[in-house]
């Protein structure tokens, strides 16, 4: 039977979510952010200061664009899509200490956080099936 402390302790250290990869980049801390969708969805729209690499090129891009002592968070469209995890393992090969972000961009738009496109900010919008959305104060 797998001791429940070791399960979840393993679980997170190799994956975090929209709300904590937010707070790190509000922090300040030391880490890449990788969308490792297709071109198009790039395009469409993607997570503020990510980079994209995408997942069928990691392998020949990360070594020469990424430094590999600073650690990577990985991200797909949303818990649906499973290139979140094929990227991980990719970096995890290469020795990258790696990160899948649950949820992917789905989540992270549908808590709100700053994306963006070519043409510059997307707007922000705060689903209440997510999170608790409050109503604003102050005028």
């Amino acid at each position: 039977m797998t001791d429940a402390l070791a399960y979840f302790s393993a679980k997170l250290a190799h994956e975090t979510d929209a709300s904590d990869v937010y707070a790190a980049q509000k922090a300040g801390e030391d880490f890449v952010l990788v969308d490792v969708r297709s071109d198009e969805a790039w395009a469409q729209g993607r997570i503020s200061g990510a980079v994209h690499l995408r997942r069928q090129e990691i392998a020949e891009r990360a070594p020469a664009e990424l430094d590999a002592r600073i650690p990577v968070v990985v991200y797909c469209w949303s818990p649906g899509c499973n290139a979140g995890t094929k990227a991980a393992i990719e970096f995890a090969r290469l020795g990258f200490s790696v990160k899948e972000m649950i949820g992917g961009y789905e989540y992270w738009v549908r808590e709100g956080q700053p994306t963006e496109n070519d043409e510059g900010s997307l707007p922000r919008t705060f689903d209440a099936q997510v999170m608790v959305v409050r109503a604003p104060t102050g005028a």
